[in-house]
């Protein structure tokens, strides 16, 4: 049997892989901490669902709509803490590709997802993808 927080999880990537809006919206604490890595343009500290769903809109603008998580690796739970393996794919029309894997580690309070820490295989190449 699942755990809430594996749950809930679970739920929001499975709203990830198919842009169901009104679900990521229903799963994210309004005051979220979510910390993307690196130095590009969406990079840093979002503070809000809304500054999360900017950072989205901005990740799909740059990638010409193609971003996707083809793949979730792996979910690793511990009490209220969530680590997940996932894969991302991106290309944009100028030629640049993302093909790359990230460990997301989330927190769950009361069935929502209240902080988001994102590490990346590969810092280099996100900030060559996402530009500055």
């Amino acid at each position: 049997m699942k755990n809430e927080a594996e749950q809930v999880v679970t739920e929001f990537l499975n709203a990830v892989k198919v842009a169901d809006i009104e679900q990521l919206n229903a799963l994210l604490h309004p005051d979220v901490e979510w910390s993307q890595p690196g130095n590009s343009r969406i990079s840093g500290i979002k503070r809000s669902s809304n500054e999360v769903f900017q950072m989205v809109g901005k990740m799909f603008e740059l990638s010409a709509n193609t971003l996707k998580l083809t793949d979730i690796k792996s979910i690793c739970v511990s009490g209220n803490k969530v680590a997940c393996l996932l894969h991302w794919n991106a290309a944009q029309p100028a030629g640049g590709i993302l093909d790359v894997d990230n460990i997301d580690l989330y927190t769950v309070e009361d069935g929502k997802i209240t902080k988001v820490e994102v590490f990346t295989a590969d810092e280099t190449k996100e900030e060559m993808f996402w530009g500055d």
